[in-house]
């Protein structure tokens, strides 16, 4: 498995540094307003590589955390007129509500700031120790020009980033680009007892202490938005690799930004777009889709067409499902043999996950992976096509590897959720009026059925076209009337 890693600039084999183990972290929003789509792309991304590697036998340790002492949320709750810690806690709340929504699996560990604060002072001691931190009226800075690495990550000159960052003017600190590790309390935030005084922790620090506390140094993978490169992930470089003496993280991955109009999703700018308001028009499913459709380090411009055009790719998908569903409901007819083309069909399956594991082993390439499921949603619509009403043993052992692959690709992309009583793939959230239309849909299928049966064409023909008005087409097959919506 080959990984871009942002820090050699280079795609690299994948070795854990514990065999059949992978230890991962991965920045968490700061939880002050519903989650937007720029934090829902990495959200998703980095789910699905840890789907993959579980697929392929690891043992994944995924960590993920909860920013929720910051300036942001202070300022949200003089607002609001709420507690910080509080107003924080209603976002976590409501991120679960977004992040179950899409499909993500829960982080093994979601760790908080406001719960990991003497793992921060004593960290930040240990760089006050070594020479890398200093005091200035109950601040903590971190001195960027005592750690030679630093620009590692980003690539750039210190002198460069200082040239092109927009770097607070405090002349208290020894160098414009030192950042704080502590800040002294101020009336009405929330604060800890420190050997510094009363005070919180800054932000970059938060990482480095939880990280090392839940994975060790020198893990496996550190994942985030591109835009954590500079400064957070470089400010957590320098200070845990001056408190450890050793390399804070292994692999470091990115995801490319979302950008409207080829302009980058942003707050500042007006243009970005909450999940909860997209989830509101498009579902979850589709959504999630549109996120894998793209490789991930390539920017992803949104518009409504574009989640559109997704629903329909995802319907062909959903439509290949229903089919193998049909036909895995006939029944067998006994004493018939094998037949040539389930051989083929289980040797294009076999090549088929090849080619998806080829396509996910190269960087996590889920734009490639997500045409080779349209690939097989291709094939099982051919097979089903050409089988009778009744299926033959190996007809069925064919159509039970199909779903399996189906299964495990989607495990893999976690685009549909499971019913874990029956082993099959739900391919929608089907509500009561969900159920309602399904069955007027259904009985009134069985009324032109009839109207058939008695050569009463012109009723028939009027049912069909009145359907077709209203957006469903009705398909006449040997098998039986199968109907879908107009696309």
């Amino acid at each position: 498995m080959q990984i871009y890693n942002t820090l050699t600039r280079t795609k690299e084999e994948f070795i854990p540094k514990e065999p059949g183990r992978v230890n991962m972290y991965v920045c968490g929003p700061t939880t002050y307003n519903f989650i937007h789509l720029g934090n829902a792309r990495p959200l998703v991304f980095f789910d699905t590589v840890r789907r993959y590697f579980i697929y392929k036998g690891y043992q994944v340790n995924y960590v993920q955390n909860f920013t929720d002492v910051d300036d942001k949320i202070i300022k949200r709750a003089q607002e609001e007129k709420m507690d910080p810690l509080e107003l924080a806690q209603k976002y976590i709340r409501e991120f679960f509500v977004d992040a179950d929504a899409l499909n993500v699996m829960r982080a093994e560990t979601h760790p908080k700031v406001s719960e990991h604060i003497q793992e921060i002072i004593a960290l930040i001691k240990k760089l006050e120790a070594n020479g890398n931190a200093y005091a200035v009226d109950g601040d903590i800075y971190f001195e960027v020009r005592s750690f030679p690495g630093y620009g590692k990550l980003s690539g750039r000159s210190l002198e460069d980033m200082q040239a092109g960052a927009r770097v607070e003017v405090d002349p208290r600190k020894k160098d414009p680009m030192d950042f704080a590790l502590w800040k002294a309390a101020k009336p009405g935030e929330p604060s800890w007892p420190s050997p510094w005084g009363k005070g919180r922790p800054g932000w970059h620090i938060e990482c480095s202490a939880m990280a090392e506390k839940y994975l060790g140094a020198g893990f496996d993978i550190h994942g985030g938005g591109f835009d954590l490169i500079f400064p957070h992930h470089e400010n957590e470089i320098a200070q845990s690799e001056a408190a450890c003496q050793q390399p804070f993280a292994r692999y470091w991955m990115h995801n490319g930004f979302i950008t409207v109009n080829q302009e980058k999703m942003s707050k500042s700018l007006g243009n970005f777009f909450l999940v909860r308001e997209i989830l509101a028009k498009f579902p979850p499913d589709v959504v999630r889709w549109y996120l894998l459709s793209t490789h991930y380090r390539s920017p992803l411009d949104f518009d409504d067409e574009k989640l559109v055009m997704a629903g329909k790719g995802l319907d062909r998908i959903k439509t290949a499902i229903r089919l193998l569903y049909e036909a895995l409901a006939r029944p067998i007819q006994p004493g018939t043999d094998a037949v040539q083309r389930d051989t083929l069909l289980a040797d294009r399956l076999a090549l088929l996950r090849l080619e998806f594991e080829k396509a996910m082993d190269d960087d996590c390439n889920t734009a490639l992976a997500v045409s080779i499921y349209f690939e097989l949603a291709k094939e099982v619509n051919i097979f089903v096509g050409k089988l009778g009403p009744e299926l033959s043993q190996a007809n069925k052992e064919a159509l039970e590897q199909a779903h399996l692959l189906m299964k495990d690709f989607n495990r893999v992309l976690g685009i549909l959720k499971e019913d874990q009583r029956t082993g099959q793939l739900i391919l929608g959230e089907a509500g009561q009026d969900d159920q309602l239309a399904e069955g007027l849909v259904q009985l009134i299928i069985k009324i032109r059925q009839e109207a058939r049966a008695k050569k009463d064409w012109s009723t028939a023909d009027t049912i069909r076209d009145g359907l077709k008005e209203l957006g469903i087409i009705l398909e006449d097959t040997p098998q039986g009337v199968r109907w879908k919506k107009q696309g």
